[in-house]
């Protein structure tokens, strides 16, 4: 009696009892999993591995050797261009501008009293020069006070992320003192080096997709945005740099990532890899056939492209929709007669599907043995 259950992604397909002995004795019907022939979106990859960086990144320091008097961020805080992040002590600054703004003060004045003197030419014409070169003297002093008071208040470059704080309160800081790091990671550059042969193929804005140990099978989708100009004469690699919109920030600097440039978007024909059969330079599938009341495993040659993850892309000798045989082919021979434990219609792995097989038999007995009671 034929009986049917349906499991997500497959159809399973019993003759009760026994799942995998479709007919008693050495002539029976060899049992098999099959799964259609399918087109789908497909593209050939090219793998690399790359480190993560900011899309910009900078060393906050100082220009100048003092105190620290005020601290301005809070570790981690997202900051925009032009924020304070750190105060030096700068009274010293604040009275020598002072002082300067009184001596210009003063030169201006000079100056508009000798201009109007040498009007009525009650001064010489040297004179008059004497107060402007005094005047612009006076001028470039304030600049020079200003420009010193500029160098002990320091600011965020860009919008970015304020990085660790380095400095306190009271330290006194040296031109090289780290004080913290700004990175803008809204974007992430990610840096990797590619074969040489590969290069026709590569061109700014090409995709490509990037998963991290971190974050498991989650992926990062990004693209080229540059091509080195050189290759490197050693390895015979060129350097690539792709970029990769960062919005939630999950991904920070320094991160080993795997790439997978993609290429040569297409719609292709796909079979599992576990139903090819090789020999020598040529490739084989069994393709099931319906001959009268049994199945026949008929084995076709065909032409294949490119592989990825499991799956082979298939160029000729199949049509979309095919039935073939996904598991059990090495026992088989061109015209055997088959029996069909499922059809394979999803990415369940078979050791899944065998289980659930199995509890399925299970079930089917008890009932049988309910039956029998009755």
């Amino acid at each position: 009696m034929l009986k049917l259950f349906a499991i997500t992604g497959f159809v399973l397909i019993f003759t009760a009892p026994n799942v995998f002995a479709q007919q008693k004795g050495p002539q029976g019907p060899s049992p098999i999993f099959a799964t259609k022939v399918i087109l789908k979106d497909f593209a050939d990859t090219v793998e690399a591995l790359g480190t993560t960086r900011s899309n910009e990144m900078v060393v906050i320091t100082s220009d100048v050797s003092e105190k620290v008097t005020a601290i301005h961020f809070e570790e981690g805080q997202d900051v925009k261009k032009g924020d304070l992040l750190i105060t030096l002590a700068k009274a010293e600054e604040n009275a020598g501008l002072r002082a300067a703004q009184a001596e210009l003060s003063e030169a201006q004045s000079a100056f508009n009293r000798a201009e109007d003197l040498q009007k009525d030419q009650a001064i010489s014409k040297a004179t008059l020069d004497e107060r402007l070169a005094a005047l612009r003297q006076a001028r470039a002093a304030v600049s020079a006070i200003s420009a010193r008071l500029e160098d002990l208040v320091i600011t965020a470059p860009f919008d970015g992320v304020a990085g660790i704080r380095e400095v306190s309160i009271g330290a006194l800081i040296q031109p090289s003192d780290k004080i913290t790091t700004v990175d803008d990671i809204s974007k992430i550059k990610v840096d990797f080096d590619v074969p040489s042969i590969f290069l026709p193929t590569l061109e700014a804005g090409l995709a490509f997709t990037g998963t991290v140990e971190a974050y498991g099978n989650r992926e990062f989708t990004g693209e080229v945005q540059t091509v080195n100009t050189q290759v490197d004469p050693i390895t015979r690699m060129i350097k690539v740099r792709g970029i990769i919109t960062n919005d939630d920030k999950a991904l920070k600097p320094g991160l080993l990532m795997k790439i997978n440039l993609v290429k040569n978007d297409r719609k292709a024909l796909i079979i599992p890899e576990e139903a090819l059969i090789k020999r020598a330079s040529k490739n084989f599938v069994y393709v099931v056939q319906d001959n009268e009341a049994k199945k026949q495993a008929i084995e076709t040659e065909i032409q294949i492209g490119s592989r990825r993850a499991g799956d082979v892309e298939v160029i000729s000798g199949l049509n979309e929709g095919d039935l073939i045989v996904a598991h059990g082919a090495l026992k088989l021979r061109d015209g055997a007669e088959i029996a069909i434990n499922a059809i394979e219609e999803g990415d369940m792995p078979l050791s899944e599907l065998l289980e659930q097989a199995a509890q399925n038999k299970a079930q089917i007995e008890n009932q049988n043995d309910g039956v029998d009671k009755d």
